[in-house]
């Protein structure tokens, strides 16, 4: 079963991992990892041009986790008149979100998704019915 600080640490190593980090002790510094991704993130800058992005997202919990990574990083996510609320605009470099955000963004994703996952199966198994059996 995946605690909740399981979650946590598997969500702190992933950031890590998008930054290259080089030794262990640098896949347990979260604060670390996030200062290197915000210094690639003016790197990039510096080298090319932000531009309009759009990302489409699957549900609630993609686009709330999404929104939340873009600000961790300074990042300004929106959503033009008339948008789904799974749609979420970004004004980025074209390398940091191609190489960076999206895919840190679609491991954090896939994590917090079996924790979800998990989480409300042992939820309905305990407090419903023990069989959570597809019919």
């Amino acid at each position: 079963m995946t605690t909740e600080a399981d979650l946590k640490d598997k969500l702190r190593k992933i950031e890590a991992l998008f930054v290259g980090a080089s030794t262990q002790g640098e896949h347990s510094a979260a604060m670390a990892a996030k200062d290197r991704i915000l210094a690639k993130l003016k790197e990039c800058e510096g080298k090319e041009k932000a531009v309009e992005m759009k990302f489409t997202l699957g549900d609630g919990w993609n686009v709330r986790l999404f929104i939340a990574l873009c600000r961790r990083y300074g990042l300004k996510p929106f959503r033009k008149h008339g948008q789904r609320r799974t749609t979420v605009m970004l004004v980025v470099v074209p390398s940091f979100a191609n190489d960076i955000l999206w895919p840190e963004f679609t491991q954090l994703a896939e994590a917090l998704g079996d924790y979800l996952d998990e989480a409300t199966d042992r939820i309905i198994r305990e407090e419903v019915f023990k069989d959570t059996v597809d019919a």
